[in-house]
């Protein structure tokens, strides 16, 4: 009998567990007692997941495996079941999070040893892995909006865990309160799959709305398209796509492990995640579908465009992540939701490395963040330096390297899929051009050129083995974490589409169905291999590579050059497009000066203190007068009997009268 199909709720539980004992015990305990406990429950979880994998495979089986624990909540026709749904799409997404995840906990041992709240820093991270298992583990929406809600918390307490330094704690506040922005939209969008389906369990949701026919792609009023959209909003402010994009680059406040785990490889990927679990109803609202791509182009280009003069090493990655995301999304809007899972997957390889490789560099530089103070560590730090270049190599696309397979198979689905945009596809390219250009950019400012540093400030060294060997480890995925679709240079299948084409299949109009059918179908042979070499998302990384070599290394004096000769531009960019101040002026200042000035004091002062106070101030009152009776004479308490027990008579036998 199969152990842990039988039992999945050990998956989530362990993390969970490990948050639960270190939050309470680990105050009084060595940061070896605390290592102990946060590592081991992922460790558990991780090899749980393989198990499951097994287990799972040796069934055979191309449908779903729905697990139901117990009713959870009921009331009146609703019902939400306790339940786990394990296919291949929460395979890939289990492995990805408890895989990375496990080696992000290895590398925090040696990141955060001298940090206060330690205990409580694995302890967060604990509690983080068991939202996101639950949320990529959920059979129905309320339980994925459990997990998906409880990340958020999770990204608050991680991002302002420096809660004594104001940006930080600003910066977790921030990313709170804009994700909950777009968690309205997610939640009218339950309530109304509710209303459709009166199921939210995603079974029955599926197979109802398989049979419904395809929404008008010009009409937004179709009952999908609008369920559709509100859940994407959700997956805007959760995976910071435009407009709501504004959180991720201040959550680079928490430590480096927590970008890397929660801002590049996991909880930011939830929204595709969403998108992908709800192909379904994507796939009969080709409107939305639309809709998501536009977001995810117009991301990634934007974006990517940040990222070409940013000097924070950190910054440079978010808004890098920010970019990335949007081609996932770009993806799953033109029907290839395989290839946008793909990409989900060697991203979390490569970015998490990006990042931890960057905490390796702060951690060498004595906390130093700004590359424009680095430079010539290549020989100092070569391990950083090797991972690092690797990771640059996958997202910069280059062939072989996990990045290429990933982005070409989006870039190809907007360009010759069912649903081909050749205005998306544009984006796409120029969105590769960027990203290679400023992550080379990074590269050669902080490990080639001149030494920018102070060396008798800075003691620049190697991080310990317990941060270097998951980067090593990382960087080996970053290398080999797409192979899987390999075959297709040669014309051959692509093995990862394949292994997820039975969940992306199941309920998928004709388009759709045709596109999973034809996946990684093309030339064969050598004409494959020339075409995916010549593709132009490799020749666009190239420019982007050989314009960095010529700015940064041949010509160092050209940034500052082109910087002064386009002061305009430059200066738009390196602000961000202004888009936090105009934020700040049109929304944020408006909405403390209503709170300030109408709900505190005139609704709460005014209105609600008013009429309290002005009861107590008409009590006080009547007692200040009624008082003057206890004169402490016995005649006039006498007088006041006698008045009292008059009046009394007389209301006595008036009752009695309109009762006869």
């Amino acid at each position: 009998m199969p152990i842990i199909l039988n039992n999945l709720w050990i998956i989530p539980l362990l993390p969970l567990l490990g948050a639960a004992i270190n939050g309470i015990f680990g105050k009084q305990w060595s940061q070896t007692r605390v290592n102990v406990v946060g590592i081991s429950s992922v460790s558990l979880t991780f090899l749980g997941v393989i198990e499951l994998t097994r287990e799972f495979l040796a069934l055979h089986s191309q449908v779903a495996w729905v697990r139901s624990y117990a009713p959870w909540m009921i009331a009146g026709p609703f019902r939400a079941d306790f339940n786990f749904q394990i296919d291949q799409l929460t395979l890939v997404m289990l492995g990805v999070v408890s895989g990375v995840g496990l080696l992000i906990h290895i590398y925090s041992t040696g990141y955060m040893a001298h940090e206060g709240g330690y205990y409580r820093f694995f302890s967060y991270l604990n509690l983080f892995m068991f939202f996101m298992l639950t949320l990529v583990m959920a059979g129905n929406l309320v339980l994925m909006f459990v997990g998906w809600e409880g990340v958020g918390l999770c990204s608050y307490l991680l991002i302002g865990f420096y809660f004594l330094r104001k940006s930080a704690s600003d910066a977790g506040k921030k990313a709170f309160i804009v994700t909950r922005i777009g968690d309205v939209g997610f939640t009218i969008g339950t309530l109304l799959v509710f209303w459709t389906f009166k199921s939210v369990d995603f079974t029955e949701i599926f197979k109802q709305a398989s049979g419904m026919p395809v929404e008008s792609p010009t009409y937004i009023g179709g009952t999908l398209t609008v369920i559709c959209l509100l859940l994407f909003a959700g997956a805007i402010g959760k995976s910071a796509q435009l407009p709501l994009y504004v959180w991720l680059p201040d959550a680079m406040e928490g430590p480096t492990p927590v970008s890397a785990l929660i801002h590049a490889a996991t909880m930011v990927t939830a929204g595709v995640y969403m998108v992908a679990r709800m192909h379904v109803l994507y796939s009969h609202a080709p409107l939305a579908m639309l809709v998501v791509a536009i977001v995810g182009a117009a991301t990634l280009f934007y974006s990517a465009t940040i990222g070409l003069v940013q000097t924070d090493i950190k910054k440079v990655l978010a808004y890098s992540t920010v970019s990335q995301l949007g081609y996932m999304f770009l993806g799953c809007g033109v029907g290839a939701y395989a290839a946008g899972v793909f990409h989900l997957m060697t991203h979390a390889f490569f970015k998490g490395l990006l990042f931890l490789a960057a905490g390796s560099v702060i951690h060498a530089m004595g906390g130093e963040q700004d590359m424009r103070n680095m430079g010539g560590l290549r020989k100092k730090i070569p391990i950083t330096f090797w991972t690092m270049f690797a990771a640059t190599l996958a997202i910069a696309g280059v062939p072989l390297f996990s990045g290429f397979f990933s982005k070409e198979a989006i870039l190809d689905a907007a360009k010759d899929g069912p649903y081909a945009n050749i205005y998306l596809w544009t984006l796409g390219i120029l969105g590769a051009l960027l990203t290679s250009f400023y992550m080379f950019r990074l590269l050669f400012l902080t490990f080639f050129g001149e030494q920018r540093y102070d060396e008798h400030k800075v003691h620049v060294h190697e991080s310990p083995k317990n941060m270097t060997i998951p980067l090593i480890l990382l960087a080996i995925l970053a290398v080999s974490g797409g192979w899987f679709a390999a075959p297709t240079m040669l014309g051959g299948p692509n093995h990862f589409e394949n292994f997820l084409r039975p969940v992306f299949e199941a309920g998928a109009p004709a388009a759709s169905a045709a596109l999973a059918e034809n996946a990684g179908a093309g030339e064969t042979g050598g004409n494959a291999l020339v075409k995916s070499l010549l593709a132009p998302g490799v020749i666009v990384a190239l420019i982007g590579f050989l314009t960095a070599w010529w700015f940064y290394i041949r010509r160092p004096d050209l940034p500052k050059k082109l910087a002064a000769s386009m002061h305009g531009l430059y200066t738009l960019l390196l602000n961000k497009y202004y888009v936090d101040e105009i934020y700040l002026a049109v929304i944020v200042r408006p909405l403390l000066w209503v709170s300030t000035n109408v709900l505190w004091h005139t609704v709460d002062e005014k209105v609600i203190d008013g009429a309290v106070n002005g009861v107590a101030s008409s009590a006080r009152g009547i007692g200040g007068e009624v008082r003057q009776i206890q004169s402490g004479n016995p005649r006039s308490y006498a007088t006041w009997v006698v008045i009292g027990a008059v009046g009394v008579t007389v209301l006595v036998l008036g009752v009695w009268g309109m009762v006869r």
